[in-house]
């Protein structure tokens, strides 16, 4: 079955970095369009970023772009989200998703 494990997620100051990793397994994952989603408390689950293993091809969430990168290595069937600049209102717990599979999450604090 789909297997999708976050890892990354932490404490960081305004203005710092983070690297999200998802590592997947169960299904073609050359063949993937695989996203990452954020949830705040108190708010609706929103989409950050996608990109589909087979191209590279990503797209971004406006709230995100030019601070956030999706990018992927296919040899260990592992997507990233390198997350710089970060600001206070960054803070979610990110999921891995792809299809109607979920990771269990992976908090992020952005935070003096």
């Amino acid at each position: 079955q789909v297997q999708l494990v976050e890892s990354g997620g932490g404490l960081v100051q305004p203005g710092g970095s983070l690297r999200l990793s998802c590592a997947a397994s169960g299904f073609t994952f050359s063949r993937s369009a695989m996203s990452w989603y954020r949830q705040a408390p108190g708010k609706e689950r929103e989409l950050v970023a996608t990109i589909i293993t087979a191209g590279g091809s990503t797209k971004v969430s406006d709230s995100v772009k030019g601070r956030f990168t999706i990018t992927k290595d296919n040899t260990k069937n592992t997507i990233y989200l390198q997350m710089n600049s970060l600001k206070p209102e960054d803070t979610a717990v990110y999921y891995c998703n792809i299809d109607t599979d979920w990771g269990q999450g992976t908090q992020v604090t952005v935070s003096s």
